[in-house]
């Protein structure tokens, strides 16, 4: 029996789904399996809590929502570090809409307690602690860290009980981690701050439960089988965390600060300003990424280099523009270790470490300048001739002092520098002030280093007649 057309093309499309369905049955789970293998990402925060930290807690955060992962695990072991450094993470803890976990291995002292508190859920390893977050000022460099003014307590000690709130975690608790006048009967007196145990903090609900490590937190989360994707910095960040760094911040300083005063007393621009200029950028550049640094700060750092450049390629000396320029970029980079929002003690604070910098680029800067030019890395940098006046050489100021008192004409306008011809020469004049055409009498009135200043030339009668 011979099919119809229509029937051989009913019978076609039958065959087909029945091989697609068949085909689906065979593969359908090991894909679906591999399609619905729930993704978790898991941060190393261990060490210093430094700015650079925050862009990397970010991106990670960005990249778990983008592959709608099902949890981030905040792997904690640190001592704390930057308050505002936290309070970035705890914000963009905040506002991810995928679930995060504190793992606090061993420790989450200080701003480490305050990203703890932050993440949706909080585990703790057998011995940890979390805690002890009162805010310290720093002060110079082999100096103990002091107490902070009354402002920043308040300041910390709200923005853990908005965090706590948030979360749903004992308010006063969070509040005793940070202020000493903070008593909970029973738990912590007056005068101390709070620290609490692995035991302690499950007991009062402030950690959810205990883990022996990140496998044992993803059984506890129903999430065994999970892709784990363990991030790291990118070799930017890892930059970024470096250049931030306080004391990497200040040897930045103090480098860009020596190369600027070793090229305001020599002549050109040469490797000094070059390096004096790349530590200057990095340390800037690093700032801003952060968002330490503002237009504002950028704005009175400019200012600063155009008059340190006056100062170097157009003044002779050093005078006015070069104090004025050192100032505004030690105010610019000062505003934008501490960033906005700072108290008057943290501006202070920073203005200290800003001057030591500069006090510690001086003493380096007069070593350099008096003993580099005697060894054997600055004689290879350094031109050692001499040009002797045996040889048949003076210095400019010398030989342009045999000019004083003569007269002569100007060739073209000294508006006010300008070139006039002295006794058939043709020299480089500036004149006292005054906008003198060509063809006008001259005279040398004085010699300042290798500028040799003019005024018009007047007879006797005029002389007494201008009196």
């Amino acid at each position: 029996m011979r099919l119809s057309r229509s029937a051989k093309t009913i019978w076609g499309r039958s065959l087909a789904i029945s091989w697609g369905v068949l085909l689906a049955l065979a593969s359908g789970p090991r894909d679906v399996a591999a399609q619905t293998r729930p993704i978790v990402y898991v941060i190393p925060v261990s060490g210093m809590i430094d700015m650079g930290l925050a862009p990397f807690v970010q991106r990670v955060l960005n990249e778990a929502k983008r592959d709608s992962a099902a949890a981030v695990i905040l792997d904690i072991n640190t001592f704390g570090g930057r308050v505002d450094a936290a309070v970035a993470i705890r914000d963009a803890l905040l506002s991810s809409s995928v679930q995060t976990v504190a793992y606090v291995n061993r420790r989450a002292i200080s701003a480490g307690a305050l990203i703890s508190l932050a993440a949706n859920r909080i585990a703790m390893s057998d011995g940890g602690t979390i805690g002890a977050a009162t805010p310290v000022q720093l002060g110079q460099p082999g100096s103990a860290p002091s107490p902070v003014d009354e402002k920043s307590v308040s300041y910390v000690r709200k923005e853990f009980r908005a965090t706590a709130e948030s979360r749903k975690r004992p308010l006063m608790i969070a509040e005793a981690m940070v202020d000493a006048d903070v008593e909970i009967t029973g738990l912590i007196e007056k005068g101390k701050l709070l620290t609490l145990t692995t035991d302690e903090a499950l007991k009062h609900g402030v950690a959810d439960f205990r883990a022996t490590g990140i496998d044992d937190v993803l059984a506890q989360l129903s999430l065994s089988g999970a892709e784990v994707r363990t991030s790291s910095t990118n070799w930017g960040e890892g930059l970024l965390r470096l250049i931030t760094h306080p004391i990497v911040a200040s040897l930045l300083l103090s480098i860009a600060m020596i190369g600027i005063l070793i090229e305001i007393r020599t002549p050109g621009f040469g490797v000094a300003g070059a390096l004096g200029v790349t530590s200057l950028v990095l340390l800037l550049g690093g700032h801003w990424v952060v968002q330490l640094v503002g237009w504002e700060e950028m704005l009175l750092v400019g200012i600063g280099m155009a008059l340190l450049a006056l100062e170097i390629f157009v003044i002779p000396g050093f005078g006015v523009a070069g104090a004025v320029g050192i100032g505004a970029v030690l105010g610019g980079v000062t505003m934008g270790l501490v960033g906005h929002g700072a108290t008057a003690r943290a501006v202070f604070g920073a203005a200290g470490r800003v001057a030591f910098s500069m006090l510690a680029a001086l003493a380096a800067s007069i070593l350099l300048w008096r003993y580099l030019p005697r060894s054997s890395v600055g004689r290879r940098l350094m031109l050692d001739t001499e040009l002797t006046t045996e040889g048949g050489y003076a210095s400019a100021p010398e030989r342009d002092s045999a000019w004083l008192g003569r007269v002569g004409l100007a060739t073209s306008p000294l508006r006010p520098a300008g070139i006039a011809e002295i006794d058939g020469e043709r020299i480089d004049v500036v004149s006292e002030g005054e906008m003198i055409e060509p063809g006008t009498a001259i005279v040398v009135s004085r010699v300042d280093g290798n500028r040799i200043v003019v005024r018009r030339h007047r007879s006797p009668t005029e002389e007494s007649e201008h009196a």
